[in-house]
C-alpha cells in the first residue's frame, strides 16, 4: 500500500479538492483518514490516502488464478465502524444471492461494497459512480444495499425512484 497525502484549506482550497477527487477516480482507494486542522482562518482538511497504483495487487486469473497474499483483508482496510457497516452488506449479499442461486460476486463484489461504505454512498447516482456498477446491478439490487448504507449513516433517501 502507498500513502498520499492532501491538505485543503477550508477557504479557496476548490483546485486541490478538485485534484484530491481526479486522484480518487483514478486509483484503487484502501483506506481514506481525514482530520480537520483547526487555525482560524488557516484551518484546512489533512487527508491521508492509502491506495493501490497500477499493477499492485491481487494476481490476474488469467496468470493462475487468485492469490492468498492478493487478497484484501477489509478488518484492515475499513475502521470498526465501517466494517461492520461492510460485514452487514456481505451479510444481505448472501441472503439474496443464496436466495437467487447466485455467486455472491454476481451482485457486488467485495471491493464494491467497501466503496460504498468508504464513500458513504447514499444515493442511486452515487452508487452508479462505482467502477462495474451498471444498470443491471442497479435495477435489481441497489434499494436492498441503499437501504442498509443509508440507515448506518442516518442519510435520508435523496433520489427519486
Amino acid at each position: 500500500m502507498q500513502l498520499r497525502f492532501f491538505t485543503i484549506p477550508i477557504h479557496g482550497g476548490g483546485d486541490i479538492a478538485d485534484e484530491l477527487n481526479r486522484f480518487l477516480a483514478g486509483s484503487r482507494i484502501l483506506s481514506i483518514d481525514r482530520q480537520l486542522v483547526q487555525d482560524g482562518a488557516n484551518s484546512a482538511w489533512a487527508i491521508c490516502v492509502g491506495f493501490e497504483s497500477a499493477g499492485q495487487g491481487r494476481p490476474s486469473s488469467a496468470m493462475g488464478g487468485t492469490s492468498k497474499q492478493g487478497k484484501v483483508d477489509y478488518r484492515e482496510v475499513l475502521n470498526e465502524t465501517d466494517f461492520a457497516v461492510y460485514a452487514h452488506l456481505r451479510s444481505l449479499r448472501k441472503e439474496i444471492a443464496d436466495r437467487e442461486g447466485l455467486p455472491a460476486y454476481a451482485l457486488f463484489t467485495n471491493e464494491q461494497m467497501a466503496e460504498m461504505v468508504q464513500r458513504r454512498v447514499a444515493t442511486e447516482a452515487a452508487m452508479r459512480e462505482i467502477q462495474g456498477i451498471g444498470d443491471a446491478r442497479m435495477e435489481k439490487y441497489a434499494d436492498a444495499f441503499l437501504q442498509v448504507l443509508r440507515e448506518a449513516f442516518n442519510n435520508p433517501a435523496q433520489d427519486a425512484p
